[in-house]
């Protein structure tokens, strides 16, 4: 049940971070693997990890996932090298730290169009071909900041907000083309992004540790078996769903 040998998973942003981690644990049960992301060298290097450390092949795009004619030709070439397109992790996406008042409607714009205006483009594009083949999975990634605000987290937390909405309704809409979309709400994951925070952010390390009942920061890795399962057989009838991946920050008062 929690095999992807034959399988294609498509992941953006998927040169560092939680997106490596989830495609990285998706190739170590057999998975084939599409990095699409913006930095051509990173990616390359991503790539050629994955390749030698799990046998399986892996395809490096240059992707805004922005742009709709970039996501497009993303799937046209994986198509091209593959023949078919299996699984979706929306997972790119970026931050601007900032208070609401000083923040500018032009980076406003560029958080939202890439964290949900990006995943609802990607999901566009792969629909056809899922539907021809009789389903698929769709994975969006949202965070704490769909459930929780921050003041200098309003328009990132807009676009996770809407992440969670997102996939709710394309649940609905393309349950009867066996086609699952779900959300993992990753916690507080140690990446590079995040250490970014820890320095703009006074006290949020603190903060982090003394809420979350584990009492450490996530890892990358630690999305590894959550994804596993939203990608395969085990979650044919899991549809709709929203699940933290937190160390039980969500959880605790």
């Amino acid at each position: 049940m929690f095999n992807l040998k034959g399988k294609v998973a498509i992941v953006t942003g998927g040169n560092g971070g939680i997106g490596l981690g989830i495609a990285r644990g998706l190739s170590s049960v057999g998975g084939d693997i599409v990095l699409a992301a913006r930095n051509p060298a990173k990616t390359a290097e991503a790539a050629s990890g994955i390749r030698s450390d799990y046998g399986v092949r892996a395809l490096e795009l240059e992707v805004d996932v922005r742009k709709q004619d970039q996501v497009e030709s993303m799937v046209r070439k994986t198509l091209d090298s593959f023949s078919r397109v299996d699984v979706l992790v929306n997972n790119a996406g970026i931050n601007i730290r900032k208070m609401p008042q000083d923040l500018s409607p032009a980076e406003y714009d560029e958080i939202l169009d890439t964290n949900l205006r990006g995943a609802f483009l990607c999901a566009k594009a792969v629909y056809p071909t899922m539907k021809a083949a009789g389903g698929g999975k769709i994975i969006n990634i949202g965070s704490m900041t769909s459930l929780f605000g921050g003041a200098k987290l309003m328009a990132y937390g807009a676009s996770k907000g809407g992440i969670v909405s997102m996939t709710r309704a394309l649940a609905s809409a393309w349950a009867a083309d066996n086609i699952q979309v779900n959300a993992i709400l990753p916690g507080w994951i140690d990446t590079d992004l995040t250490r970014r925070g820890r320095v703009e952010i006074q006290g949020l390390n603190e903060q982090v540790l003394a809420r979350t009942p584990m009492g450490r920061w996530g890892r990358p890795e630690d999305l590894q078996g959550t994804a596993i399962y939203l990608s395969t057989a085990a979650s044919d009838f899991v549809t709709g769903v929203a699940l933290p991946v937190d160390g039980g920050y969500s959880a605790n008062i």
